[in-house]
């Protein structure tokens, strides 16, 4: 069997008087891996090891068939080069730039903004497909929490990555739109076929989601029991 991600890292965290340590293992054939458990289990260090956000003490990760880092092979791919979208749980909007900014701005090399009225073929693309062409020129704080998610959707997903990486993507909405929200992601994923590593503390994720779930607790991984 194939697997989609092989993760083996341990990583020493310190703040002051506190340590903690992350030793992460697993491996899924799965497209959808939820990992599950409380605030401050090590399940955002967790992502952004495998986004190369953060450099592990140790180990392995693998995803899609391509290895990521190899502490004892020296290798670290630059999170540019890795090819993974990484969904924060604030969604991280550039508040200057317009929806079709926001959207082009990961389309494109170094740090200069798109244009007000940027146009091209797949910012039109996933404009549509997330139904925000007529949102396409206001800012992000004129936009509703759907809107907001599905632009940061649309800019994690518009260079095409291998993977999406999914920091509690539904904790700030409310509970109606959370319920559609999940049903627009579920159906967007299984379009896209995208791998997909989500974390959360909400069992009605685990419930949407959970082809493979894992449970984190104090920076350990287990199979999750149901």
């Amino acid at each position: 069997m194939t697997m989609v991600i092989n993760v083996d890292i341990r990583k020493t965290l310190r703040s002051g008087e506190r340590v903690f340590e992350l030793e992460a293992r697993f491996a899924s054939a799965s497209n959808r891996v939820v990992i599950y458990g409380p605030s401050g289990a090590g399940k955002s260090q967790l992502l952004k090891a495998v986004a190369g956000l953060t450099t592990p003490d140790q180990g392995r990760i693998d995803l899609a068939g391509r290895c990521l880092f190899d502490a004892g092979a020296g290798v670290d791919i630059s999170p540019q080069q890795r090819r993974v979208a990484y969904l924060f749980q604030d969604y991280a909007l550039f508040p200057h730039l317009n929806v079709r900014q926001n959207i082009a701005f990961g389309l494109q090399r170094g740090w200069r903004n798109p244009l007000a009225g940027v146009d091209v073929e797949a910012v039109r693309y996933w404009l549509a497909a997330f139904e925000l062409d007529h949102v396409a020129q206001q800012l992000p704080h004129q936009l509703s929490g759907g809107q907001r998610q599905r632009v940061a959707l649309a800019r994690a997903l518009a260079p095409r990555p291998g993977a999406l990486l999914l920091d509690e993507p539904f904790a700030a909405l409310d509970p109606g739109l959370r319920e559609r929200m999940r049903a627009e992601l579920d159906a967007l994923q299984r379009r896209l076929a995208i791998p997909m590593i989500l974390i959360t503390h909400d069992p009605e994720d685990v419930r949407a989601f959970g082809e493979h779930v894992l449970r984190m607790d104090q920076g350990r991984l287990e199979e999750h029991a149901g």
